[in-house]
């Protein structure tokens, strides 16, 4: 796979967040939901991000940001407006006292806020568990991140605001859908401008040396790779291999192995319903014990019951 699709294979929502808010100034909400990922797309009106401890972020008509779980932060029509209502885990909404606010303000089929035709219309999409977003995406973007009307346009946004309020069969699979399109779009834009970040790795796919090693890691994890291995099919020794690949990827080739097996080892589990044994020797594992030993010591908990979670 080429490095961008390996980046950006994890987005699968499922049962996702996704409402269009309306609001009239000055309002405000404080997201604590503790959510990996959300999406806000400014349709009409004006708002602001701002993240606890971080540069608030003003997105005008066309406007997209993404925050990344799972720091609060501000959504309002000024940095300074106090907040009306509080996003908790779990969809809970809370008036700041406390008091409960699920259903208070509900316009409709996930519509939420003032009135419909408020000044500021913002569709958002969450996704709610780190499971569905891949952890290597997540660790690749900054905690806000916007792109705006003038550097990219959003063909889905029509389509969205036309889907988001229809409720008919299999709608929640249609809007899973479509906010992972979204997603990957925005992040493919996102990754072209000069001030993103993208992970070591990636950039390190533009070397002759260490690229065309992270390409064979990527492509075929079950091999049972060396630094040897590695180097002959690089064509090179073995200590020039190690020394450019650490440099470049920030990590020694079998490391980066052993953490992108593990990655894919948790999307199966996730995905499929292989037995451990299988996906053991689907990313280069001998067997269900060694991965359950590999697995637990990277991810804190053993396969099955990261597969139950």
């Amino acid at each position: 796979m080429d490095a961008l699709t390996g980046l950006l294979e994890g987005p699968r929502a499922r049962g996702a967040f996704m409402i269009r808010a309306c609001f009239d100034p000055p309002w405000a909400v404080r997201v604590e939901d503790r959510a990996p990922l959300t999406v806000m797309l400014l349709v009409r009106g004006e708002a602001w991000i701002a993240p606890d401890g971080g540069e608030p972020l003003r997105l005008r008509p066309g406007d997209l940001a993404v925050a990344r779980g799972p720091g609060p932060y501000l959504c309002a029509d000024g940095p300074d407006t106090a907040p009306g209502a509080v996003i908790l885990p779990g969809g809970e909404c809370h008036y700041p006292d406390g008091r409960p606010l699920n259903g208070v303000m509900d316009l409709g089929v996930r519509t939420w806020g003032d009135r419909p035709d408020s000044a500021t219309v913002m569709l958002i999409g969450t996704y709610r568990m780190r499971g569905e977003i891949g952890g290597r995406l997540l660790d690749a973007l900054p905690p806000l991140l916007s792109l705006t009307a003038d550097v990219w346009d959003c063909p889905l946004t029509p389509f969205l605001m036309e889907e988001v309020v229809r409720d008919a069969p299999g709608q929640e699979v249609v809007l899973d859908r479509l906010l992972d399109l979204l997603v990957i779009a925005a992040l493919r834009a996102w990754f072209d401008r000069p001030e993103a970040e993208p992970p070591a790795w990636y950039l390190a796919l533009s070397d002759p040396v260490a690229g065309p090693a992270v390409r064979l890691l990527q492509d075929d994890p079950a091999h049972p790779w060396t630094v040897a291995a590695l180097a002959a099919k690089t064509g090179v020794s073995r200590a020039a291999l190690a020394r450019r690949f650490t440099a470049l990827v920030g990590e020694p080739p079998m490391t980066y192995l052993t953490g992108w097996r593990l990655a894919l080892a948790a999307d199966r589990l996730r995905d499929t319903d292989d037995t451990i044994g299988a996906i053991a020797r689907q990313v280069g594992y001998g067997s269900a014990f060694a991965l359950s030993t590999a697995f637990k010591r990277v991810y804190g908990v053993s396969p099955q019951d990261w597969r139950t979670a």
